[in-house]
């Protein structure tokens, strides 16, 4: 199966609608193709994605905005194999076709996304091996059990804030919150969480008039930070960055924070509303994870796999040419990995209802070695966020019909505007209680970090400083292994021996955390 872009020359015109056709002016533009953006692809994408499948397979040739031609990779094993082989798909953009011959401009409106960066996500090779390697290796140095104490009082001083008032924006009130009080206390900047930060990180990724203001006001921010650490380390994440024998630069440290603060907050903040959307609209759902029958962590599993954060990311460019889901992709050209239809590629979920039960081979954190890194946070902040929640307030009701509910789209994601939601007032809490109702033992407020000392890391060869392990299943990175990779440096990332480690399980148990 083969359909050349119509634009390209000497390609054979496709059927065109006529002009009495309602499909003018919706979803369907020259020669055609089905437009990856407009009303069509906000409204409902899964039926955009079903379309796509039925007309042209596993790889379906698609328009960007300004009718610009890419190509969505629907298939599964089509999406696995864009992401795990750079050699054919490289991150740089600068390879775009459209780019070198002026057919995208640089006021595109994706030009925020694919506008190239010195950043991993931009990188192949040994670039991308040495930025990537401080990036991971940074994160294994997180001590998730203090993150873990952190989302629990964060989630409590937010809940504190509604709990009297019996309604609530889940959304604007929780769930756009959370991820950027934990964020900014993980890289060193809590004191930089504010209104206008959490603002700033949702417009960037909308392609507003005012998005070139709000990364202006977020570089502002991270650049005061790189140069703090510069001169006063701590036991940080920035400072873990700019210390790490890779020797990155001051503009790539900020643009690395930059990718993670917003890349975690974006996919959080949407994990999070969608997770507490299924809870409260889907009573099967609900009378299972109150009946015991599904813990919290499976039930955002479970919308990774249904409602993943990321619908897709762009993008990937042909190195040359070649073919991929039986279609000819030309050097140059644009391919968008599709995290959202290759989770419901028939191949691999026959029965859309089935329960996934923990199975974790979604693209919710896209495949190969630009994997999300940071996963396993945002799983802790959605995991420990929505439990803290439902503890408190487990009488949730959604205030309004389902289907009144509102989202606002675009090329890599779906917000859900609000989630609006009844129960029964409560008085505010103590939130440095537990939630047994216990006070906790006194900790200061460098326990969001690593318990280590600080010292600044001895140089070593960048290439063996900045070298990630591959899994058996194909060559993915995981957290797992890189922090399996920092144990020689890192005491406390240790695992404890299996008689203490459940001694300490029962008493954070114990303890509400």
């Amino acid at each position: 199966m083969t359909t050349p872009f119509p634009h390209e020359p000497g390609a054979a015109a496709g059927p065109v609608p006529p002009p009495e056709c309602p499909a003018h002016g919706l979803g369907v533009g020259p020669g055609g193709l089905r437009r990856f953006y407009g009303p069509e692809a906000e409204r409902d994408p899964a039926g955009l994605y079903a379309k796509l499948r039925a007309e042209h397979g596993t790889v379906a040739p698609i328009l960007l905005h300004g009718d610009v031609p890419a190509w969505l990779v629907l298939g599964h094993s089509e999406n696995l194999h864009l992401t795990r082989t750079p050699s054919q798909f490289s991150r740089d953009s600068r390879r775009w076709r459209a780019l070198q011959d002026g057919s995208v401009a640089p006021d595109h409106p994706l030009a925020p996304i694919f506008t190239w960066q010195p950043v991993c996500v931009f990188a192949d090779g040994a670039t991308h091996e040495r930025q990537r390697g401080a990036v991971t290796d940074s994160m294994a140095r997180i001590d998730h059990r203090g993150v873990r104490r952190h989302i629990n009082r964060y989630s409590n001083r937010l809940v504190n804030e509604f709990c009297q008032d019996g309604r609530v924006d889940l959304v604007g009130q929780f769930a756009e919150w959370l991820p950027m009080m934990v964020m900014c206390e993980i890289l060193g900047m809590p004191e930089e969480c504010n209104d206008r930060m959490v603002q700033a990180a949702r417009d960037m990724t909308r392609g507003t008039a005012t998005a070139v203001a709000s990364n202006t006001y977020v570089v502002a921010a991270l650049n005061r930070l790189v140069r703090r650490r510069r001169t006063a380390p701590a036991d940080d994440f920035a400072t873990w960055l700019v210390e790490h024998p890779a020797g990155m630069t001051d503009t790539e440290v900020t643009e690395h924070l930059r990718l993670i603060l917003i890349a975690a907050y974006e996919a959080t903040a949407n994990l999070i509303a969608n997770v507490l959307r299924m809870v409260l609209t889907d009573p099967r759902f609900r009378a299972r994870l109150s009946g015991g029958h599904m813990t919290v962590p499976e039930a955002v599993e479970q919308t990774l796999w249904d409602e993943p954060p990321f619908t897709a990311v762009f993008g990937r460019w042909a190195v040359g040419d070649t073919e991929l889901g039986g279609q000819r992709i030309k050097a140059g050209d644009a391919l968008i990995v599709g995290i959202a239809p290759a989770n419901t590629d028939p191949v691999v979920r026959p029965d859309l209802a089935a329960d996934m039960e923990g199975n974790r081979a979604h693209l919710a954190f896209s495949g190969g070695p630009h994997e999300c890194p940071g996963q396993d946070i945002g799983r802790a902040i959605a995991d420990a966020g929505v439990d803290a929640l439902l503890m408190r307030l487990p009488d949730l009701e959604l205030a309004v019909e389902e289907s009144e509910l509102n989202w606002i789209g675009n090329v890599m994601s779906r917000h859900l505007l609000e989630l609006p939601a009844n129960f029964a007032p409560h008085s505010p809490k103590d939130d440095e209680l537990s939630s047994t109702g216990r006070r906790r033992p006194p900790r200061d407020d460098s326990e969001m970090q690593s318990r280590v000392p600080h010292t600044t890391p001895a140089p070593v060869p960048v290439g063996v400083a900045a070298r990630t392990r591959q899994s058996h299943a194909g060559g993915e990175q995981t957290d797992a292994s890189h922090q399996g990779a920092s144990v020689g440096r890192i005491p406390q990332q240790r695992r404890p021996a299996a008689p203490a480690r459940l001694w300490r399980a029962v008493t954070r148990w114990w303890s509400g955390y």
